[in-house]
């Protein structure tokens, strides 16, 4: 027998290995940072939650260990409830419009029959406030609806005699969080129709096709064919935008200078974690930063079992 091919397998298998090797060597810097960057935090903060630890003035209170009091002091005596509250009322005020304008947007720009002129130039447009940082957006809102008579919404309202004394817009709950929900809806709504549009264009066009040989109109075809085979992209869309809807931090804080007015009805989770934080509440903000990763996991682990049962069907 001649082993002449055995030693050349064994060769090309030595050689395989060998390659292979600088595949793992490649992911090591990877590793290395997730694990110092990553991972170190993450359980020391876990570590934290169960310690109470913060300064009163110049004087250490702790670390102490209390189990799962942290937990409970913000459940029962903190205000979790509350700003969570707060958190998910701003995300709705800002997603339900988003949802409803992308879905309008997406069908508008992926249906031929309509044959719309300058697509790429509104695709472009729609999607720029995505591009512009929260911090921009946030100061450019809080000096447009200002209290004086100079400030340009008040003075244009003034100038058409659409009201008669300056509003203040930021000591009102209704319109602060109304304006925080506007924003959110103004940064995000670009970034969903494009994700919608990869959707719709990836349905099969056969199915419309053949929607329309049977007579169904544009308004069935939609609810039939087009919302029921979205439903994948449907549902990370609303779970991708409840967790940044959790962490929404930078809108409100620079709006009402991280007070979250008026009367807290503005303050959010990731607001009440930078207070922790900033006085050096280690135990409590430990806690917080806890519960917030346990509900993203939840959330994420929902995305991933809803959006792999639509691809299963």
């Amino acid at each position: 027998m001649d082993y002449t091919g055995e030693n050349i397998m064994k060769t090309k298998n030595n050689k395989v290995v060998a390659y292979n090797k600088w595949g793992y060597i490649f992911l090591i810097p990877f590793f290395v940072i997730f694990f110092i960057f990553q991972l170190i935090p993450l359980v020391n903060t876990i570590y934290n939650s169960f310690f109470e630890n913060y300064k009163i003035g110049l004087s250490q209170v702790g670390p102490r260990f209390v189990g799962l009091g942290n937990y409970v002091e913000l459940i029962t005596k903190g205000h979790l409830l509350k700003y969570a509250g707060n958190t998910m009322i701003m995300w709705l005020i800002g997603f339900i419009p988003q949802i409803f304008i992308s879905l309008l947007l997406a069908a508008w720009f992926t249906d031929p029959s309509l044959r719309l002129k300058g697509q790429r130039f509104f695709k472009t447009v729609i999607y720029l406030p995505n591009l512009i940082m929260a911090a921009a957006f946030s100061m450019l809102f809080f000096t447009l609806f200002a209290s004086g008579k100079t400030a340009p919404v008040n003075s244009i309202l003034l100038h058409l005699n659409l009201i008669k004394e300056p509003i203040k817009f930021f000591t009102s709950v209704a319109c602060t969080r109304g304006l925080v929900g506007t924003m959110n809806f103004l940064m995000w709504f670009g970034n969903t129709t494009i994700l919608l549009m990869a959707g719709m264009m990836g349905i099969d066009q056969s199915l419309f096709e053949a929607a329309e040989v049977d007579g169904a109109t544009s308004t069935q075809i939609f609810f039939k064919i087009t919302l029921p085979l979205l439903r994948p992209i449907l549902v990370y869309v609303l779970i991708t935008s409840l967790i940044g809807g959790l962490q929404m931090f930078d809108v409100p804080q620079i709006l009402t200078d991280g007070k979250g007015g008026p009367v807290e009805s503005t303050m959010t989770m990731i607001m009440e974690l930078n207070v922790h934080l900033y006085s050096k509440n280690l135990g409590l903000g430990g806690a917080l930063s806890v519960i917030l990763f346990i509900v993203t996991g939840i959330l994420s682990f929902l995305v991933y079992k809803m959006t792999m049962k639509g691809q299963e069907e």
